[in-house]
């Protein structure tokens, strides 16, 4: 198994916007440092709890910083991107990475965004969207000859040679493309299915891990559409960890630190606004309002000594039948960094 990193990216909302870049920054260069082998970046535009609306310019500049760790959007949210300039830009920064770049995708579900883009989210405008853009996307980067592209959200002409000199000509580094990635949320997840039947790296939020486990089902029923078969090593799962010297200090550094802060402000309302605490409880009938933080902290997070952490671990790896790497959730610990890099550099070792 491998261990990886995955962050919103999250701030406190008084947080300035560069202090949470150069804190994502930091982090990013202890992972490298400490032997993860790769990091995803989100995107969100009406979020103050998450308030990066371009992850590839956290990307770029983290590039030129690590050494061997891959990084990646996680992801781009495709509806609010024109497919031919996302897939040039996305070319180039392939091109600087030297190839150690993923490219996550997503369809966006913050009703905030789609009302900024005006998409329709309710109705699922925003996953056909993804799903036309990336096929755009990868045609732009495949084919080699002019087409035309008539499509339901956007049109696209690859043009021939013009006036001898001037034609399409920028393609990923890495062939056929970076490696796509694509994060699900719910049991039926469509963009689970679209990984299964691409070939694309799947992705599971952090859930319940009983919930988590029917995501695999997703992956697989997409994978039959196209005659795959999924490899469970594809699979990333991202979870809430702290690790400390002792179990007490460790819950004392989550629930009563950062962790708990964003998940009591941001994280619980959010997803009880959605409907969607069930998705967080290892039981249907615990009531709505017993989901707090130190229950999450009791049922889904990975907190305590590194002995606890890994029992912890050993009964996720079994609960949802086996993946391939864990990315760590990210959280803004600016004040308090000494306990998050040595929480990192206990999961490394």
């Amino acid at each position: 198994m491998e261990f990886g990193f995955f962050t919103m990216p999250s701030h406190p909302p008084e947080r300035p916007l560069r202090d949470g870049h150069e804190w994502d920054l930091e982090v990013l260069r202890w992972i490298d440092e400490l032997g993860f082998t790769e990091a995803w970046i989100g995107e969100h535009h009406t979020a103050p709890w998450e308030p990066h609306p371009a992850p590839d310019l956290l990307v770029a500049q983290a590039l030129r910083e690590t050494r061997q760790l891959r990084i990646g959007p996680g992801g781009f949210l495709l509806p609010y991107h024109h497919p031919a300039e996302l897939a040039n830009r996305v070319a180039m920064l392939d091109h600087l990475s030297e190839g150690r770049l993923n490219f996550g995708v997503a369809a966006s579900g913050l009703p905030s965004d789609w009302e900024l883009f005006q998409v329709d989210g309710a109705s699922g405008e925003n996953r056909e969207m993804t799903r036309e853009a990336l096929d755009i996307i990868l045609r732009l980067w495949s084919e080699r000859e002019p087409f035309d592209y008539r499509g339901k959200y956007w049109n696209v002409s690859q043009p021939g040679v013009i006036s001898g000199t001037l034609r399409p000509h920028l393609r990923p580094l890495q062939q056929p493309h970076p490696p796509i990635g694509v994060a699900g949320l719910s049991a039926g997840s469509d963009t689970l299915k679209l990984a299964g039947e691409r070939g694309f790296i799947p992705m599971s939020l952090n859930l319940n891990p009983g919930y988590v486990a029917s995501h695999w089902n997703s992956v697989t029923e997409g994978a039959r559409r196209s005659g795959r078969t999924p490899r469970r090593a594809d699979w990333r799962l991202v979870r809430e960890i702290f690790v400390a010297d002792s179990d007490a200090e460790a819950r004392e550094l989550s629930a009563g630190g950062m962790m708990g802060r964003m998940m009591r402000e941001y994280f619980l309302p959010l997803l009880s606004g959605f409907g969607f605490l069930e998705y967080l409880k290892h039981e249907p009938e615990v009531p709505d309002a017993d989901v707090t933080v130190e229950y999450c902290a009791r049922h889904n997070w990975l907190i305590g000594s590194p002995d606890t952490v890994a029992g912890k671990l050993e009964e996720v790896y079994a609960q949802v039948g086996g993946f391939g790497t864990l990315l760590v959730f990210g959280f803004d610990y600016a004040q308090n960094p000494e306990s998050w890099k040595h929480s990192l550099e206990l999961i490394a070792r």
